[in-house]
């Protein structure tokens, strides 16, 4: 695999906060050669972990910099988060699951099937405070064999017990990301073309839908400390501030699916995007 590091790529950061990207920040190739990047999160250390979904693979970017393979054959693994005891959790497309990896690389199957019916395809996912689990469970590609009535969100609960639907009016649902104190949860409805946010009313209830953003789907999204939702649309990540605003804007030059913090400091955001790892340094951290 052909790794470029450190190549610095000239990258339009366009802003209307002006605050966000660290000044003279570039967006920077990190390593390419890649199928299709996606799903990057971050461990306790700093290291970013992403999926390459076409090779079944997740690989590791380590703080220092350095590019491993940390696993294969990952059931075509799409979205990971790390749970609070460090445990990799990922939505394994491939195999209609959602699994958890051990520190060692163990796996565990949490749930595969809803009402005894196997799930579509989970994509993404959201750890809460509370350790419960909110994925999305759409399906790209073939449509065949899907058994669930359509595309959906679920909960499942910390001690992974039965698994719940709480969303089901979507086209479909993609990204997902509730906030560090538990109260709001975004999901984006990429078939739709709309971001919605809705108040975490408890254990897997939600209340008060509302469309947060109108016309911009999104693959991925994380947020930052100060509450500003990152979206992966149009070519470009695309930043709004706690109320819907547009704030700013960095071009990629590889269309993103799905960004996150990471580093030893958290500061760094970031991006993959099609065969490629990029990294853009912030002013800002991401949530917690």
């Amino acid at each position: 695999m052909k790794q470029l590091l450190a190549f610095v790529l000239l990258a339009s950061l366009t802003t209307a906060q002006g605050d966000l990207v660290a000044a003279g920040a570039k967006v920077r190739r990190l390593a390419t050669g890649f199928r299709f990047t996606e799903g990057p999160a971050s461990d306790g250390k700093g290291d970013v972990y992403f999926t390459d979904i076409p090779n079944n693979r997740i690989h590791r970017w380590s703080a220092d910099g350095k590019l491993s393979t940390w696993r294969e054959g990952t059931g075509g693994a799409n979205g990971l988060y790390f749970d609070m005891k460090g445990r990799l959790l990922a939505c394994q497309g491939g195999s209609r699951r959602l699994s958890r990896f051990g520190a060692k690389g163990n796996e565990t199957v949490l749930v595969a099937a809803y009402d005894n019916r196997p799930l579509n395809s989970p994509n993404d996912l959201w750890v809460a405070p509370d350790g419960g689990v909110w994925f999305t469970d759409p399906r790209y590609g073939a449509q065949d064999d899907l058994q669930q009535g359509g595309l959906h969100v679920y909960w499942l609960p910390p001690d992974n017990s039965a698994l719940r639907r709480v969303i089901d009016d979507l086209v479909k649902p993609n990204g997902i990301r509730g906030t560090p104190d538990g109260k709001t949860l975004y999901v984006a409805d990429a078939g739709g073309r709309n971001i919605m946010r809705y108040r975490i009313a408890g254990p897997g209830r939600l209340a008060d839908r509302t469309v947060f953003i109108r016309g911009s789907g999104s693959d991925g999204m994380t947020l930052d400390e100060r509450g500003n939702l990152y979206l992966t649309t149009r070519g470009k990540v695309v930043i709004h501030d706690g109320g819907g605003r547009l704030v700013q804007e960095i071009d990629v030059p590889e269309s993103p699916a799905n960004v996150c913090f990471g580093g030893k400091d958290r500061q760094t955001l970031f991006i993959t995007a099609r065969t490629s790892l990029y990294a853009v340094r912030m002013n800002v951290r991401g949530a917690l």
